[in-house]
């Protein structure tokens, strides 16, 4: 029921069915209260919204009227409705007199598309014999759902308070019943209390364990200074009662904080309201109109933050605008700090490569995964004897490096210019610390901008980087330049006569790419016998590679990495041993396969785990016979647990 168009970092833009339409994800819903609505909220761009049963259930002239001609006629809400179970009440007044079966039987019959188990939230920092005693609860009550739910699709909610361990097990077990959206709850005690890098511990060790093909709702958070964080944590929904309890507190809702009416002498933004109000006028208005209008302000706010997301997740930038809007409070700064220790898992659903550049936006964007992923890929190029470390110039650094020799012979202690196979050639420069010249323009070691004036933290990040990088070398040479930006004092005793090129041998580089794209030895494997190379007439830039008069590979020019050709996913096919790079799809789809129709989800048994979305996979049968070769819609963990949807887009079949 969920397909996931587009991802960045965690972060997924994609599309969940419902028996009244399909909502586009990540999505705010609304809390529209059963009694009181008095907003259209289908106004401000609410696909869905969340009611409460248990309000309904409890009222006997709402309960008859959603009886009768069900919920979406009650709140006047065509679109796809969740409801909670009174879990809320639960939390607020130690108990309901309704039971879980009954709640889960009363949402089916009044036409709810997604209804809620009667899980018991649990809040946070209470002792660890309560919280396992609630989830213990939860869980049982989440089994029971699922033998009366009918057919209601179903929300489960993670419990577990603030022990991750807890959370992850919630999660694990949840995951293994078929619910169709997974909540994690009782988190709004951390938000209102600004406990954001808490926050993170919780979201992370819940969607960790979840199953990747099902949405994930961040129950309570619906301030939208968060909704870039969680969304990049892997959180798809997000419910919304603040627009309307904080403009009945006067209060004003922006993607970088609350503004209080009192102190306000402009409107903050460009909507209806802030164009055609000003604080004054506010102000002098009766309570209800006032706060009607500021709650219209807060959803215009809320939704054009979730849109704004959605277009960064498209373009690649999701965590640049996270950056931004944790920077508006030192709290979600330790949030945003605290991402730090996620960053391997991260990495593995962020895309390989990305349609825009990286932007350095402080000492934070070194704990990126594009940066994590770079160090990591360092290890698949084979060291020599000798490195050579040299200051950054324009990108790519090896064109212009290589027009300036006079200056490089000053920075590297007069060394002479002259080929050495056993010297490697780095440029040192944030975020990336050591960038190796054949691979300089492999995406994002050249599509990234910095500030010239480098931090300290970031300074003492690429030190410490190139310190470890460095062990294995018999001799290191650095530039001045180097040492005295980076700290890196004890290189100065580094000083010698070897003689080095900086034009490099092209058969050099390519192997190079290749290696730190597919792997080591990836080179070796594609590129041998009469090796043939083909540069662009207008830029220069390698652009085909052929044996012979055969295409092996061609160099995208917009993020410097190879697209296979059919002979390229051969001799890769070839060399690689099972599972690497594979994408292994059942009988069914063979044919398709070999028509070069891309590969849908449903149809995949098994694949290489580290695959990431957008790398160059190759799709072949049960015996490992060669079909097809593409570009992964998704990353390997998500081919194997999705069953809706695209996994590979292939390029061509029959090969």
């Amino acid at each position: 029921m969920f397909e996931i168009k587009y991802k960045d970092a965690m972060g997924r833009m994609g599309t969940l069915k419902t028996p009244h339409g399909k909502i586009k994800t990540p999505a705010l819903m609304p809390v529209i209260h059963p009694g009181k609505q008095t907003i259209d909220v289908k106004k401000y761009g609410a696909e869905l919204v969340i009611t409460n049963a248990y309000i309904i259930y409890k009222n006997e002239e709402l309960k008859e009227k959603a009886l009768k001609n069900g919920v979406h006629k009650l709140i006047n809400f065509s679109g796809p409705i969740i409801t909670d179970s009174g879990s809320f009440q639960l939390s607020a007044y130690g108990d309901i007199d309704v039971n879980n079966q009954e709640i889960i039987e009363f949402q089916e019959k009044i036409g709810t598309d997604i209804g809620t188990s009667l899980d018991i939230p649990t809040p946070p920092f209470v002792t660890r014999k309560k919280a396992k005693e609630d989830l213990k609860i939860t869980i049982e009550r989440a089994r029971e759902a699922l033998n009366v739910k009918g057919d209601l699709m179903l929300n489960s909610v993670v419990q577990g308070s603030t022990y991750s361990d807890l959370r992850s097990h919630c999660a694990d077990v949840l995951g293994e019943m078929s619910f169709d959206v997974y909540p994690i709850g009782a988190v709004v005690p951390l938000l209102e209390s600004y406990k954001y890098s808490d926050l993170v511990d919780v979201v992370m060790a819940s969607v960790t364990h979840l199953p990747d093909s099902k949405p994930r709702h961040l129950m309570g958070a619906g301030h939208p200074m968060v909704f870039s964080l969680a969304v990049a944590m892997g959180c798809d929904l997000f419910d919304s009662a603040a627009y309307i309890l904080y403009a009945e507190n006067d209060r004003i809702m922006m993607p970088n904080g609350t503004y209080k009416l009192e102190n306000l002498v402009e409107m903050p933004c460009s909507c209806n309201v802030c164009t055609n109000y000003t604080p004054d006028d506010l102000k002098g208005m009766e309570k209800s109109e006032r706060s009607n209008l500021i709650a219209q302000h807060n959803l215009n706010i809320s939704f054009a933050e979730i849109r704004t997301i959605k277009q960064s997740i498209v373009d690649g930038n999701l965590l640049e605008l996270v950056e931004q809007r944790c920077k508006s409070h030192p709290n979600l700064l330790n949030a945003l700090r605290k991402l730090k220790d996620y960053v391997s898992i991260i990495d593995k659903y962020d895309p390989a490569y990305k349609k825009s550049a990286f932007f350095y936006s402080g000492p934070e964007s070194v704990n990126r995964p594009e940066v994590f992923r770079h160090q990591k890929r360092l290890n698949r190029l084979k060291k020599g004897k000798i490195l050579l470390l040299l200051p950054k110039t324009k990108k790519p650094y090896h064109k212009y490096l290589s027009d300036d020799l006079g200056t490089l012979l000053w920075k590297v202690n007069d060394a002479e210019i002259e080929e050495s196979t056993e010297c490697d050639i780095a440029v040192v420069d944030v975020p990336f610390g050591i960038i190796p010249l054949e691979i300089d323009e492999v995406y994002p070691l050249a599509q990234n901008e910095s500030p010239l004036i480098i931090d300290d933290d970031s300074r003492n990040f690429v030190g410490t980087f190139v310190e470890e990088y460095i062990e294995e070398y018999h001799e290191i040479i650095a530039s001045k330049e180097v040492v005295d930006t980076f700290n890196l004092d004890f290189l100065q005793e580094y000083k010698g006569n070897q003689k080095f090129n900086l034009t490099r041998d092209d058969k050099f580089k390519i192997k190079r790419i290749a290696n730190y794209q597919f792997g080591s030895n990836a080179g070796e494997l594609l590129f041998y016998g009469d090796i043939n190379i083909e540069r662009s007439r207008k830029t220069g830039k390698i652009r085909h590679v052929f044996d012979g008069k055969k295409l092996i590979a061609t160099l995208r020019a917009s993020d410097g990495v190879f697209v296979l050709s059919s002979e390229g996913a051969r001799r890769l096919h070839r060399g690689l041993d099972y599972p690497k790079n594979r994408v292994v799809v059942n009988d069914d789809a063979e044919p398709f396969a070999l028509e070069g129709k891309s590969i849908f989800a449903k149809f995949v048994i098994d694949c290489d785990k580290n695959i990431r979305a957008n790398d160059e996979v190759l799709i072949v049968n049960c015996d490992d016979n060669l079909l097809a070769f593409g570009k992964s819609v998704l990353n390997g963990k998500e081919i194997i647990d999705f069953n809706i949807g695209q996994a590979v887009k292939t390029r061509k079949g029959g090969i």
